[in-house]
């Protein structure tokens, strides 16, 4: 059997791949490095590519590649926290590189790709080893600027940006824009980092700066991080908070099937009758937020038709209540104390129903209100000992803006 090496750690990765190079005469006869960053020369030997299969396992990929069953058990026993064993995933890229030609053929190496920047390179020849490798990844300075025409999703594309960043915005303007409401004409601005590796598009890095313009109003945001503070947060012009004392929505990237109305005719019973509540349309399953602080007065069935049914009672007269539920989040029951943007359900169609959405409803000191017109009170705003230096800034990013707009 192969001797068995120590695992190499992922922190040693970069030293690996640095002395894993070999000499390659130059065009004028004389030996020239040539620099392997995975830590082997992939173009001399023969690859295959494939996927994980539904069910397999971290021995049977081995065995499947063509790596002997005693081998494939030591390897296994080498991973430890190098490569956890037990999450090989379906549909994960692997590729198998060979030695000699397609008729006699020995297994060198195995790459698994966890995603298009990460992998772990298992050696399966004269000595078992591991190690992770991550590709280089640059940061791209971009600028942004949407404007609404049929959805924000493919006004986003059509620009030329990533829909991943609809994502952040909606984190930003989660107390201030409703993206369900969006229309035509609105507009978004933006300058961001991206992540890129190899050409492509990764993720989203930071957004530095977002102005949005839409129903009449101009709502600037600018990341400032108080000094002392873990995290950067976005405050408006002057220094105003973005953060209220509720979320805009209690939950994502859906639509409006019914709206708040005293006079709407049922879609199950048919009976025209006051709709005081607004319904989104989302698949089952689907995430729903507190949209703020407060305790939970009810949490069971609600048997005149809304189903699995959450409501919480506020600070300042305020309640909210989540209808038609496909089950409850842990922890959650009456007399818990919930957070702004906390977890306490699933979108479903429990109750009476025509299929899954959230019926939302607000009351202020017991009256309807319809949560689209809701217009909550606003957090503190940014200090004053700060305000001089994120005015500065603020001003900055608004100059970029205004440039960038004139290009």
């Amino acid at each position: 059997m192969k001797n068995l090496l120590h695992i190499i750690l992922p922190a040693a990765a970069a030293l690996i791949a640095a002395a894993c190079s070999h000499r390659v005469p130059d065009q004028e006869g004389q030996e020239a490095e040539k620099f392997l960053p995975m830590g082997f020369d992939t173009d001399i030997y023969l690859c295959e590519e494939s996927r994980i299969r539904s069910g397999e396992t971290f021995t049977g990929l081995m065995n499947r590649c063509g790596l002997g069953a005693a081998d494939c058990y030591s390897l296994a026993q080498l991973c430890d926290t190098t490569f956890d064993v037990r999450r090989v995933i379906a549909g994960k890229t692997v590729k198998a590189y060979y030695s000699g030609d397609s008729l006699s053929r020995h297994l060198e190496y195995v790459v698994y790709e966890h995603d298009r920047v990460r992998s772990t390179i298992f050696k399966c020849s004269d000595s078992l080893c591991l190690w992770n490798y991550e590709k280089p990844v640059t940061l791209e300075r971009k600028y942004a600027d949407v404007t609404i025409n049929s959805s924000l999703w493919n006004d986003m594309i059509a620009a030329g940006s990533s829909p991943a960043l609809i994502m952040d915005l909606a984190d930003i303007y989660q107390w201030s824009v409703n993206f369900f409401t969006l229309q035509k004409g609105d507009r978004f601005r933006v300058i961001y980092n991206q992540k890129v590796c190899e050409g492509e598009f990764i993720a989203i890095d930071t957004v530095f700066f977002s102005l949005f313009d839409g129903g009449g109003k101009q709502i600037g945001a600018a990341r400032y991080q108080i000094p002392g503070e873990k995290r950067a947060t976005y405050w408006g012009k002057g220094g105003e908070s973005l953060k209220r004392m509720f979320l805009k929505a209690p939950l994502r990237y859906n639509r409006i099937s019914s709206r708040f109305s005293y006079h709407r005719k049922h879609p199950v019973t048919g009976k025209v009758k006051a709709h005081t509540a607004v319904d989104y349309a989302a698949p089952t399953g689907t995430p729903v937020h507190a949209i703020g602080d407060g305790t939970v007065t009810l949490c069971g069935w609600d048997g005149s038709g809304g189903g699995n049914r959450i409501r919480i009672k506020h600070m300042q007269g305020y309640e909210s209540c989540y209808m038609h539920l496909s089950k409850f989040a842990k922890g959650i029951h009456s007399g818990s104390r919930v957070s702004q943007g906390e977890l306490i359900g699933y979108v479903g169609a429990t109750g009476t129903a025509t299929g899954p959405h959230l019926d939302f409803r607000i009351w202020l000191k017991g009256k309807p209100i319809d949560p689209l017109s809701l217009n909550s009170p606003a957090s503190d705003p940014l200090p004053k000992q700060y305000l001089e230096e994120f005015d500065a800034i603020y001003d900055a990013y608004m100059a970029e803006i205004e440039g960038a707009a004139g290009l």
